[in-house]
């Protein structure tokens, strides 16, 4: 009875099947399809962690693909052109509007305007990017191919891609065509597609392993260009989780997210970027701090800093950085009193220095905000929740990302398992779907029920705003909105996993040793193949080409230390993306590449400006750092993509038995 009903199924899932594939004709064509797709190279996967806005160098290294493009062309013309004439077409293709419009004031002609030596330069630059764009397609189907190609110009594109010039019946019809492109002036808009397409093809799928946001000046505009890239995912980083609580009205995180940006003399993201209003904060900071020097709070600037500011406004910085820091342990306050399960009460510090230059800390009262300091963070509440960019920017990283990610067998998240000192994985604390309840995790459990808490918090933000002024929303669970705070610094938090964030200490303590946070057992014993192992296997992922990826702890390159741990089970691909960083690290960040032949990383020199790469040809050097080999060469088929187009081929394959049994009849 019971097979009799799933071949009643099959055969009722089948018919909807031969919709789609109405022949048995249709359905062993695409069967081939498949099976020639899956015995491909697999595409090629970059991999990038914490970077901390630095958007210039960010963007560069996606155009550049960590050198792999460069690699291409000296491949292809190391022996035709010289180096000058390789760096400037590895700038064309990077960037080639800009180039364009370089090349056009050099020649002096103006917008729609043709001469001579332009049309020679442009045609000598089609040629020599369509050879290129074979190079860089060469893995891929042509309807791959065709699909990354623009659709206006996608024709024409392929026809120069795919016909031999040296074919004689060929050669008077691919002049044609060149001769037209120049002809119609669309010489400029083919340079640029091609470009752009090579710059797609070289990177398959982009993995960010954490932290978009925080430090650097322009994590709105990486955010942008995410949100028009070709294929990626992010795993939510503990600097995202803070931007993701701030966007959803924790005033905890809110107050954090502009006491950073005010650390790093970073303005622009908040006020240009996300239109944040921080005049009232600067009214109350020139009002209560006007004869402090605030000098533990002046900002970071040039080395590591975003902007750079006269001493009277870095003075005003400072006083703001300050007031808002204030407010932030007082609001820190209020959440660890609310939540014991946060187990963080030695956190509360802000009544050591009651009376001590710091006015609206007082002994009686240290952690009741004043009625300033409450209109203050009020205000930057109502900007938080009205930016129409932050919350499409955090609608994306809830679309695109996850707390963590297993992706053809590796296992990835940006920072730590909680672990116990046996080794063992930590149960940890997560409040439940009812106001006041809280449920113990660990391990994958532990992750999985973090990122089903973050996103039903995100319904509870949504469903609030919907809600305000017309029903109440005291039922609401606001134990969801507390947690983004908890998942940013809070001790057991995968996202941060340490002792204590000692931000208090860094302020009013200058001995250093209270400014030390110890992390947990997981940053300890990941360097342990058998530990590593064990955190794959809690994932569902085994075997010799499993490896966990992190980010969150920089890798200190200057010192010696490698991205690979634990007998090359682990990577760490914080090496620096920071400019804050890169004094400890001596570099500018890791690349990690996926590829059919295994896994390579590189590292990156400080990129100077984008302004330079253009004018100067200022690459971002790239220099390998280790490779380490598949067990064999990967094919789609290998991938977990592979596995999705097996399972569709043998549908397929059921489909073309039911049409040649006459259980199905084909239709057309």
């Amino acid at each position: 009875m019971a097979n009799l009903q799933t071949e009643r199924e099959n055969l009722k899932y089948l018919r909807l099947l031969s919709e789609k594939f109405p022949t048995a004709a249709e359905a062993a064509t695409e069967i081939m399809n498949l099976k020639a797709i899956m015995s491909l190279p697999k595409g090629t996967e970059y991999f990038l962690a914490d970077i901390h806005g630095e958007y210039e160098a960010f963007i560069h290294v996606l155009k550049n693909a960590s050198g792999s493009i460069r690699e291409k062309v000296n491949d292809l013309f190391s022996t035709t052109m010289s180096k000058e004439e390789i760096d400037d077409l590895c700038t064309l293709i990077y960037y080639p509007k800009e180039i364009i419009a370089l090349k056009k004031k050099e020649f002096g002609i103006a917008e729609n305007q043709r001469s001579a030596e332009f049309d020679t330069w442009s045609l000598t630059a089609i040629t020599q990017l369509i050879k290129v764009c074979r190079k860089a397609g060469a893995k891929y189907t042509r309807s791959k191919v065709r699909k990354a190609l623009p659709s206006q110009y996608s024709y024409i594109m392929l026809e120069l891609m795919h016909e031999n010039s040296s074919d004689s019946n060929k050669s008077e019809y691919l002049q044609s065509l060149y001769d037209a492109i120049l002809e119609s002036t669309e010489a400029e808009d083919i340079i640029v597609a091609f470009a752009e397409t090579v710059q797609k093809l070289v990177i398959d799928h982009l993995h960010i392993i954490g932290d978009v946001f925080d430090r650097g000046p322009g994590a709105e505009i990486i955010m942008d260009r995410l949100l028009t890239y070709h294929h990626l995912d992010i795993q939510w980083g503990n600097h995202d989780m803070l931007w993701m609580g701030a966007a959803n009205g924790n005033l905890a995180c809110i107050a954090n997210v502009v006491r950073i940006s005010l650390r790093y003399a970073n303005l622009n993201t908040l006020q240009n970027g996300y239109g944040i209003n921080l005049l009232p904060l600067s009214l109350l900071a020139s009002e209560v701090y006007k004869d402090d020097d605030c000098a533990p709070f002046w900002p970071k600037m040039g080395k590591g800093g975003s902007e750079t500011y006269d001493d009277k406004s870095a003075l005003l910085v400072a006083k703001m950085h300050k007031a808002i820091s204030i407010i932030q342990f007082k609001l820190e306050y209020e959440l660890i009193k609310a939540h014991p399960e946060y187990n963080m009460e030695s956190r509360n510090l802000l009544h050591t220095i009651a009376d001590k230059d710091c006015p609206t800390v007082t002994s009686s009262a240290p952690y009741q905000l004043t009625e300033q300091e409450s209109e203050v963070i009020r205000k930057l509440a109502v900007c938080f929740k009205k930016s129409y960019k932050l919350q499409k920017h955090i609608d994306f990283m809830y679309q695109k990302g996850s707390l963590y990610l297993c992706c053809n067998n590796n296992l990835l998240f940006h920072a730590s398992i909680p672990m116990n000192e046996d080794k063992s994985f930590r149960q940890v604390l997560v409040p439940s779907e009812s106001k006041g309840k809280w449920e113990t995790y660990c391990g994958k459990a532990l992750y999985d029920k973090i990122d089903e808490t973050v996103r039903r918090a995100r319904k509870e933000f949504k469903k609030a705003n919907k809600n305000m002024g017309r029903e109440s929303t005291a039922e609401l669970n606001t134990d969801l909105i507390d947690y983004f705070w908890y998942l940013w610094c809070g001790p057991d938090s995968p996202q941060f996993d340490k002792s204590a964030m000692t931000t208090f200490e860094r302020y009013f303590n200058e001995d250093k040793a209270t400014h030390h946070e110890e992390k947990g057992y997981y940053y300890k014993y990941r360097v342990e193949e058998s530990v590593c192992v064990d955190v794959l296997k809690e994932f569902g992922l085994q075997g010799p080409d499993a490896h966990i990826i992190n980010g969150h702890v920089p890798v200190k390159a200057i010192k010696g230390e490698l991205p690979v741990k634990a007998d090359g089970k682990l990577m760490v691909i914080d090496g620096g993306f920071s400019r804050a960083y890169q004094s400890s690290t001596g570099i500018a960040g890791y690349t990690l590449i996926f590829n059919s032949q295994g896994l390579h990383i590189v590292k990156h020199s400080p990129f100077t400006s984008i302004e330079s790469a253009i004018k100067n040809h200022d690459d971002i050097v790239s220099s390998s750092v280790v490779r380490s080999h598949s067990s064999h060469r990967m094919r789609v088929r290998d991938t977990d993509t592979g596995k999705l187009l097996k399972m569709q081929a043998d549908d397929l394959q059921m489909l073309l038995d039911a049409y040649r049994q006459g259980l199905i009849q084909e239709r057309g």
